[in-house]
Formats: structure tokens, C-alpha cells, sequence
């Protein structure tokens, strides 16, 4: 299979590895010269769970994208504010049967996509692996991981169960959902509690679960959480979904991580993603007339300090 991925970042880097470990063709997209550059020059370089290694994987800048590029799946790992950019610069290499997985940590996606691509081609998911960008062309990657994804197209399921058994045939781990926006604000659970915090405290997760306030923070923003996905129909456990939040603090597991918004703007000084997860339900909370108090300030917290920062 000819696998494009789409923002070769931390997990982008990760899922390109594996695939191609996994015996597929793959090839990098990205926005970032120097990383691309890095990555032409040197290889991938990784430190995949404690072992260094250098994988030559094709890269290419999203500008130099053109119509010979042609593959069966477009993996989308670009940050959220950078969607509808990338999909415009991939318009070259997208086919009328070329199919489009989004796994972009977030809410409402979809509905950037549908500009792009057909319906009967789009999946969506979310994914609970872990990477860290440790500079140009040079990634962390450690830990175990899943995903979950699901058609939008009707009578496309068992396509999604096939491309989940593709991917776990690369180790990723991936499972059919029948119910993927439930387990999608599942997941913006773990980046609206664990995103925001991290990076205006500067810690890992771990760390964050050290301090006496980090239950009750959890609790009341995964209940902004829940109640902005009750509006749209979605049940969400919230109990479930803060215990599932919270083990993300465990140092044995995932909790020595840094995560990506942290990565972004404390380390990589980028700008975040804030605006399409604790931002997305402040938005949805005032056009359902629910208040999100947390949401809101962490919104604006985490925007202080890109600007305090300078982030670009």
C-alpha cells in the first residue's frame, strides 16, 4: 500500500516509520523546511524505544506537491490549524479513489475534509500512541498505543475494517468503531485536560498529577466536555472519561510525556491547537447557550502566553 502522511511531525514521523517497517510505501509530507530538509539529508532519525535508528523514508515539502504524486491513502497528521492548507496543497495527489484517514486531535474535522475529498472516502479516528520532536528530522517515539477509526461514508464499513487491519499489520494497533465521535471527544478529554495544563505549567503529566489541584481540574473541564457532547447527542461517561484522563499521569505508562501542545509551545515555540479542543467547546458552549468557565480561561491562558512567547 502507498501511504502519504500528511504533517510529519512527532506521530506523523511515527506512523511513517512503522508503515514502512510494515512493508508499505511511504512518503512524508510536510510544511516545516528544515525538518524536511533534515530528514532528505540524514534520514528519520529516532530513538524508537530506547534504540536509535535512521530510516530513509521520501519526504517532501506540501508546496512541491504535483499530479504524478499518486497513493492509496492520505494519513492526515497536520495540525488542526493547518488542515485546510495541507488539503489545498494536496489537492495535486488527490484522486477520485485516493482515501483520507484523519487522526488530528480535535473536534469537527470532518467538515473541512468534506471540501476536499468525497464522502464514501473519508475515515475518521483518533489515536492514543505518544512521539516527541526532539528537533529537526529527529523524533522520540516510546510506549504502546491504539487507534480507533470509522467510516463517514455509508455502506464503507467494511473498508474501515479493512484499513484498521492494514494498519495493525504495521503494529498501530487499530480497531473499527462503530460510535467514533464518542470515543473522538473521549480522547479530547485526555488534550482538553492534558494540553492546556501541561504547557501553562511547564510540566509532563506526571508532574501535573502530583499537585493537589489536578482532580478537580480534570473534573471540571471533562464535565464542559460532557456537556457540550450531550448537546450533540453524544453520552459521554464523564466519570469514565476522567479516570481515563487521569491515567495518563501514571510514570510507568505514558506520564513522563510531554504533550504535543506542550511540545509545540514551550519547546518548539509554535503556535497551539487550543482553539480546536478547549477553544472547539467554548465555541459549541455558546451556541448551545452552555457555559464552559474552564474551557475559556485556558483558551485565553494558553493564548497569553503564545503571545507572550512570540509563538509563530
Amino acid at each position: 500500500m502507498k501511504i502519504a502522511i500528511a504533517g510529519a511531525g512527532a506521530m506523523g514521523s511515527r506512523f511513517g516509520l512503522m508503515l514502512q517497517r510494515g512493508g508499505n510505501e511511504v512518503i512524508l509530507i510536510d510544511g516545516w523546511k528544515d525538518h524536511v530538509q533534515a530528514i532528505k539529508e540524514h534520514g528519520l532519525q529516532a530513538n524508537f524505544n530506547g534504540e536509535d535508528i535512521v530510516a530513509k523514508i521520501p519526504v517532501v515539502l506540501q508546496s512541491e506537491i504535483n499530479e504524478t504524486e499518486k497513493v492509496d491513502l492520505i494519513i492526515l497528521f497536520t495540525k488542526a490549524m493547518q488542515l485546510e492548507k495541507m488539503l489545498e496543497d494536496l489537492r495535486p495527489m488527490i484522486k477520485e479513489d485516493t482515501e483520507v484517514l484523519c487522526l488530528l486531535n480535535g473536534i469537527g474535522h470532518e467538515d473541512i475534509i468534506e471540501k476536499f475529498v468525497p464522502m464514501e472516502n473519508i475515515y475518521i479516528g483518533n489515536t492514543m500512541w505518544t512521539a516527541g520532536l526532539e528537533g529537526p528530522g529527529r523524533v522520540k517515539l516510546f510506549g504502546s498505543g491504539s487507534i480507533e477509526l470509522q467510516n463517514l461514508g455509508e455502506g464503507k464499513e467494511e473498508s474501515a475494517k479493512a484499513l484498521a487491519e492494514k494498519l495493525s499489520e504495521s503494529g498501530l494497533n487499530a480497531n473499527y468503531s462503530s460510535n467514533i465521535h464518542y470515543s473522538i471527544y473521549r480522547k479530547a478529554c485526555v488534550n482538553g485536560t492534558m494540553n492546556g495544563l501541561c504547557t501553562i505549567l511547564d510540566v509532563n503529566m506526571a508532574g501535573l498529577g502530583e499537585t493537589s489541584t489536578a482532580h478537580d481540574m480534570v473534573v471540571a473541564i471533562v464535565n464542559e466536555f460532557g456537556q457540550v457532547a450531550k448537546a450533540e447527542n453524544i453520552d459521554l461517561d464523564v466519570e469514565e472519561a476522567v479516570t481515563h484522563c487521569e491515567t495518563c499521569f501514571d510514570p510507568e505508562t505514558i506520564g513522563m510525556h510531554f504533550p504535543s501542545m506542550h511540545q509545540d509551545l514551550i519547546k518548539n515555540n509554535r503556535l497551539t491547537e487550543i482553539d480546536y479542543i478547549n477553544g472547539a467547546i467554548s465555541r459549541k458552549g455558546k451556541k448551545y447557550g452552555i457555559a464552559t468557565p474552564y474551557c475559556d480561561f485556558l483558551t485565553a491562558l494558553v493564548h497569553a502566553k503564545e503571545q507572550i512567547l512570540q509563538a509563530t
